[in-house]
């Protein structure tokens, strides 16, 4: 009986996994599929047709692809640096409309995509940040907020303020405090919803396509058309693209908090 329990919990692991990894899998051969036709199980031949796409150079993809990943970085550090701030305040201090800051929070979540970007785009227009870079960053923070926000709300209350108060009691000055004390216990909520923040700017197509009009272009506004083309080879070779980058880019997040490291007793998100 013990047996079987123990077992239950392995099959349904081993169920997630597969369910995860064989949609991959299947996405990575196709990108190399020259024909596959129907009901054929193996693929009738292979061809390079999806790569040489994206890095051929005459797409634009691969040189698209970087400033995209810098776009989505810039978004996520101001994401973090602001939803924690904001998380700071709304768990150790009281003060007049913290609820009504803690509600708007979600208010990017709440508000139909369509909605959102139509109106921002209109104010975006009066202002001068429609059709240029800054206006889809501050977008693409905003659509990020909500996630990094709750993040470190829920990582700042675990931790509190009692650590920072005794490293006060004991001497420390404010910048030891956010060295020593403050950000390795803030590490993992910093990392999580760095990464989080990225995807969620890399991974945006309506907002992008119409707070920048055209004119600024990312991996995904060229990715989506042909995702909804139909033309499986050259898809699937640019969601392996969109993938690998940005595991590559959760591992540079990863090394950045290694190199943080300074003391071995920290806690740190490894």
């Amino acid at each position: 009986m013990k047996k079987r329990k123990n077992i239950l919990p392995k099959l349904l692991i081993y169920a997630f996994i597969f369910t995860i990894l064989f949609p991959l899998a299947l996405t990575a051969v196709w990108a190399f599929v020259g024909r596959w036709p129907w009901p054929r199980l193996l693929p009738q031949s292979f061809s390079l047709r999806g790569i040489e796409e994206i890095f051929g150079g005459y797409s634009g993809a691969f040189q698209t692809l970087g400033s995209s990943i810098l776009l989505s970085a810039v978004v996520a550090i101001l994401a973090v640096i602001v939803g924690t701030m904001t998380a700071r305040a709304l768990v150790l201090y009281d003060f007049p409309g913290k609820s009504l800051i803690q509600f708007s929070t979600i208010l990017p979540i709440i508000i139909p995509s369509t909605v959102f970007a139509m109106g921002t785009h209109v104010l975006f227009i009066k202002v001068g940040l429609a059709d240029n870079v800054l206006g889809v960053i501050i977008v693409h923070l905003i659509c990020s907020l909500p996630y990094t926000v709750k993040i470190m709300t829920d990582v700042t209350a675990a931790f509190g303020g009692k650590l920072e108060e005794q490293a006060a009691v004991l001497g420390a000055d404010s910048r030891q405090i956010m060295k020593e004390v403050t950000l390795p216990a803030l590490m993992p909520g910093l990392v999580s919803s760095a990464c989080m923040a990225y995807i969620i700017s890399f991974g945006q197509y309506f907002v992008t396509l119409i707070i920048g009009g055209g004119n600024v272009k990312t991996f995904t506004l060229i990715m989506v058309p042909y995702l909804q083309s139909g033309d499986r080879i050259i898809a699937s070779a640019y969601s392996i693209v969109f993938i690998l980058s940005t595991l590559l880019v959760f591992i540079i997040f990863e090394l950045a908090v290694r190199r943080f490291k300074t003391d071995e007793n920290h806690y740190y998100f490894v």
